[in-house]
């Protein structure tokens, strides 16, 4: 069976994506490699660092681009992390410069919270009952 290694999400200034997704989000750098013009440049969980990596991928095609820009428009979300502790990471968040969009909200049995994450893109984080 096939199992999930990498993920993307497309950004508009490499730099900037590899600052917040580690210096806010708190991810530990695990690739940087030169790809061209660009960098193969991939975070992971602190606590997994073998675990799913996720490639912050330079948006230069149009259709990404245009893609990441409709959902940030719309107000949607193009990724989405748990947490144990929604209020906790509102807090450490808040105290580090994010850009809170939605405070934490119940829904349902689901805690969401949203962040822009400066790149062009929306984050959701969220915490399930069964953490």
């Amino acid at each position: 069976m096939p199992r999930i290694t990498i993920t993307s999400i497309h950004v508009d200034d490499q730099e900037r994506a590899l600052r917040f997704y580690t210096d806010v989000l708190g991810f530990s750098l695990k690739y940087d490699m030169p790809a061209g013009e660009f960098r193969w440049l991939t975070v992971v969980d602190s606590a997994d660092p073998d675990g799913t990596q996720l490639l912050l991928e330079p948006d230069q095609h149009p259709a990404a681009r245009a893609y990441a820009s409709a959902l940030h428009a719309d107000g949607i979300p193009a990724a989405q992390f748990e947490v144990a502790d929604i209020e906790k990471v509102h807090a450490e968040l808040v105290e580090r410069g994010a850009r809170i969009v939605q405070p934490p909200t119940e829904m349902g049995p689901v805690w969401t919270m949203v962040v822009d994450d400066t790149c062009g893109n929306l984050i959701q984080l969220a915490t399930t009952p069964d953490m």
